[in-house]
């Protein structure tokens, strides 16, 4: 039994100091010298034993990059307003820059050796683990601009691609948002400020969606520019590669086919009907004419209680413990350790997420817990992210970068892990009604709040490609997204959701939306593999989780689930799984 967790994290065994550590600055400033000498260090020639030198070399600096720029983004997540985090982020971004000059002359000394050479090299035991990334960079730089222009690009995007970024997340971070209540007025981040949009209060949500809208209206000027100059620069250097389709990148990054994503939209688009009656009927049991975008997170039913932090950390270790005892074992050690940051209080980032760092062999784990079941749903879903990167730790850097889309994997087991046991131990039908309705409400955000946004991202680089796209016709381009997504079945829109959405800004990763679908998805197959037993499934599992890194997508669902993903029986089955709550829910409430 956990007692007297601390809800603030140790960021400080680390580099004690925060954003004045000296052994922060001492380590960057070595990581900045050491990317400095790779570039001598690249082998002119294919002598396999000078590549495995610079290859461990390079892997090495990077992790060690990869470790600076996880602590500082932990100290601006944990303070927006921490001036010395942002300009240490921009001395990341300056050296993520000059290692990818770096990779861009090791792209052309790839591309120069000949097939058979190349096929020799990765054959090095010591590259054999590797095999798969290397063999990946090498196609990606064949298709890349020559060395010189991809480092100019690199260079140019420090302060121009990344910059638009850095400043969307400097305008979010400052904005304060008036809420007047029982006759005091407080000033609420925007973090803080969504949480009204779960009130029970028709009444609250109504006029916290109306200050919303009107908050993001003031500044959907300086979001439009930044959103255009960051699709401008994509779509330029796309152009310059002679890539044809905006997809192509984010496709590649996700390590997947094109016909895998249209066959999953397609089969989410042909189940939306049941959807559509929830949403219908949750309009009816809110006692409302009309169900707008602020309405479809209120909640439906009671929940009679709330949970301490410790009460949370319980409940997620009894149920995983049930499924994997390892996963249980690394959770508890993860919360005794003060890997979690959950205290509620101002300054905080809004969301929540799961960083790593490799050095150290460690996960931080962000959140704002107060106490409510989505908050432990949340904390489980963080810690499964948190227990993905453990699993993988002894494999090289290299083999542990798995893409976004199967980085839901874990997380989203966690959450319907812990989702099915508390709707089972429900204490009453008010509860039981709450827990359901609040499953239903996350696969909608899969199914129709992602979609949406797939949708939106869709149109607008379609747009952009022929000039810049106005506020204005922004917004018409998200309302066409969301009654499209949604299937008309809300009353009033939320236009301005491109301002609000920090994923449309994020320069890590291009079209950040679709991924969230997969990752749902391809979780309950892995939970319907789960439930059916079996001896053998936590090392089945841990054995998916570690070739993340190292697999496309549709060869890992191949191997570990014996499942092709080109075709709909699988996203079928796993679109059924989240049906047959919104089917109980309906049956309940007739």
């Amino acid at each position: 039994m956990l007692k007297n967790l601390n809800p603030v994290w140790d960021l400080d065994s680390i580099f004690p100091g925060g954003s004045s550590s000296p052994q922060l600055d001492a380590h960057l400033r070595q990581v900045a010298a050491d990317i400095e000498s790779l570039q001598a260090l690249i082998p002119a020639g294919a002598d396999r034993e000078q590549w495995r030198q610079f290859i461990d070399k390079n892997q090495d600096v990077a992790a060690r990059l990869r470790q600076a720029g996880a602590f500082i983004g932990c100290l601006d997540a944990q303070n927006t307003k921490d001036k010395k985090a942002k300009l240490l982020a921009g001395r990341v971004r300056q050296l993520y820059a000059a290692l990818s000059s770096v990779q861009a002359a090791v792209d052309e000394k790839i591309l120069a050796m000949d097939d058979g050479t190349w096929a020799e090299l990765l054959e090095t035991p010591e590259l054999k683990p590797i095999a798969f990334s290397l063999e990946e960079m090498r196609q990606r730089a064949r298709e890349k601009m020559s060395a010189d222009q991809e480092r100019l690009a690199n260079d140019l995007a420090v302060d121009g691609y990344h910059g638009w970024s850095e400043l969307y997340n400097t305008v979010t971070g400052r904005m304060e948002i008036a809420w007047e209540q029982d006759g005091k007025t407080e000033l609420l981040s925007v973090g803080q400020f969504a949480n009204l949009f779960s009130h029970p209060d028709a009444a609250v949500r109504a006029k916290a969606g109306r200050l919303w809208e009107e908050a993001w209206e003031q500044e959907e000027d300086l979001c439009a520019g930044a959103l255009n100059h960051l699709a401008g620069f994509r779509l330029n250097l796309y152009k310059h590669r002679g890539w044809d389709s905006f997809l192509k990148e984010p496709l590649d990054v996700n390590r997947m086919q094109a016909e895998t994503l249209d066959v999953m939209w397609g089969v989410v688009e042909d189940n939306k009907d049941i959807f559509v009656k929830y949403l219908d009927r949750k309009r009816q049991l809110l006692n409302l004419e009309k169900l707008t975008w602020y309405d479809v997170g209120a909640p439906v039913g009671k929940v009679n209680r709330t949970y301490t932090f410790d009460e949370a950390a319980n409940f997620v270790v009894e149920q995983l413990r049930r499924v994997s005892p390892r996963m249980a074992d690394f959770v508890v050690s993860a919360l005794q350790k003060r890997w979690v940051e959950a205290e509620n209080r101002g300054n905080k980032r809004a969301g929540a997420f799961c960083t790593s760092f490799p050095v150290s062999k460690e996960t931080r784990v962000f959140m704002t817990f107060a106490g409510t079941p989505d908050n432990v749903s949340t904390l489980a879903h963080e810690l499964g992210h948190a227990f993905h990167q453990h699993v993988m730790t002894d494999l090289p850097f290299l083999a542990q970068r798995y893409a976004m889309n199967v980085a839901e994997t874990a997380s989203t087991f966690n959450e319907m892990v812990v989702s099915d046991a508390a709707v089972q131990q429900a204490a009453d039908r008010e509860e039981k009604l709450a827990l359901l309705a609040g499953k239903v409400d996350g696969s909608i955000a899969f199914f129709m709040n992602i979609h949406c946004r797939f949708l939106f991202e869709t149109s607008f680089y379609e747009e952009r490609r022929r000039g810049p796209v106005g506020a204005d016709r922004l917004n018409e381009l998200m309302e066409e997204a969301q009654k499209k997504a949604y299937r008309n079945s809300l009353d009033v829109w939320h236009p301005r959701f491109w301002c609000s959405k920090l994923h449309f800004y994020n320069t890590g990763v291009p079209f950040y939306n679709f991924p969230y679908t997969f990752g749902y998805l391809f979780s309950a197959g892995i939970y319907a593999l789960s439930r059916d037993g079996g001896a053998d499934f936590e090392q089945r599992y841990i054995n998916l989780l570690r070739d993340t890194g190292r697999m496309r997508v549709e060869d890992l669902a191949r191997r570990h689930l014996g499942v092709d993903l080109t075709r709909p029986d699988f996203w079928q089955q796993a679109v059924d799984m989240a049906a047959a709550d919104c089917k109980e829910f309906l049956r309940l409430t007739e």
